[in-house]
């Protein structure tokens, strides 16, 4: 069986959930890690089995010394365009997290630098992946709803209230100048555009509940696609859901449609209705392992499968420009207070 090398780039509160899907997955092995602090990236080793840990400025020297064959970049979005310049030069591979980088022109930058040398490159933009979702697409696809009439999300958090909110696993939240949209609005966004096609309109409404972050921490916004369909998301990282687990589904969602209606509660249960029919359970594989029903895992068996059978990927940086527009929009519709019209791929 072949495997592919990889290293990594980061020992921050996500990195965990990565690290651990690609012990699961045969075709991978994980050579070498890298991070802004050295101690950090030796412990994360350690306890993730991975041979050799590098400090973030001998960055250069752990490509050229471990030749591998990709890079996973876990780490903040100010350090990516850096990262990909140096990875694409050498022709690996990456998969990057979102957000891509702190601008949009930083962003175009980042998916150009791999397109300039035409290494592969995919955005590890996991809610998608997120079984409900896909099982979602896939009733779609088999026109068990009919037309797609819109979708809702009801998102409520709860982590965020607090004096001391995101101190405790992501602090760097809290001086984000923007923050909802930037770092969790932008996720749905992706899986609006992944369920219903491209999106040409926008209106968003946001605010800041908590005085002692710097960004907006909930927000409404209103996507019209060009389908006609329309997506709502209606979120809030102040107010708290009912549940032990808000980070499994992150949220309530209703698909409308023509034949009926698919409602997913916070437990990653579906519900069908059906027009004129009785509701019931809609039986699909969902689990707990991981991160939000094992999303993580499936983007990058994704990766590896495409890297293995040469296929492109769903994830692509061109595609993920799209949605990074839609989050550029929000942002201009809430400072103007209008609808603003999205041009395909253009902020």
């Amino acid at each position: 069986m072949k495997k592919l090398r990889g290293v990594c780039l980061g020992a921050g509160y996500f990195s965990r959930f990565q690290y651990e899907a690609w012990q699961r997955i045969p075709e991978v092995e994980i050579v070498a890690l890298a991070n802004r602090s050295v101690d950090k990236a030796r412990e994360t080793a350690a306890r993730h089995g991975i041979p050799r840990a590098y400090a973030w400025n001998d960055l250069a020297t752990m490509l050229d010394t471990e030749k591998p064959d990709f890079v996973d970049i876990i780490t903040p979005p100010e350090t990516h365009l850096e990262a990909v310049r140096l990875a694409a030069a050498r022709g690996i591979a990456i998969i990057c997290q979102k957000p891509l980088a702190p601008t949009w022109d930083e962003c175009v930058a980042v998916v150009e630098a791999a397109r300039r040398t035409g290494v592969r490159f995919m955005v590890h933009e996991n809610f998608r992946w997120q079984p409900w979702y896909r099982e979602m697409r896939r009733l779609l696809d088999a026109g068990v709803l009919g037309e797609l009439f819109s979708i809702g999300v009801r998102m409520r958090m709860g982590d965020g209230w607090q004096e001391d909110a995101y101190l405790a696993r992501q602090p760097f939240f809290r001086t984000y100048p923007r923050l909802f949209v930037y770092e969790t609005g932008v996720h749905f966004l992706d899986t609006f555009r992944y369920l219903g096609g491209e999106i040409a309109a926008v209106y968003a409404r946001l605010q800041k509940r908590n005085a002692a972050i710097r960004g907006e921490d909930a927000g409404q916004i209103v996507c019209g696609f060009a389908t006609g369909a329309t997506a709502i998301l209606d979120a809030s990282r102040y107010n708290e859901a009912d549940t032990t687990d808000t980070r499994y589904t992150f949220g309530l969602v209703r698909l409308d449609g023509s034949k009926g209606h698919l409602e997913l509660d916070l437990e990653g249960n579906l519900t069908l209705k059906l027009l004129g029919q009785p509701a019931g359970r809609h039986e699909y594989p969902h689990t707990h392992e991981g991160f939000a029903g094992d999303c993580v895992y499936a983007i990058q068996r994704h990766f590896v499968d495409r890297m293995l059978d040469g296929a492109p990927f769903e994830n692509t940086g061109e595609d993920y420009l799209a949605s990074t527009a839609l989050m550029e929009a929000c942002y201009r519709s809430h400072t103007s207070g209008q609808v603003v019209t999205v041009r395909p791929g253009k902020p």
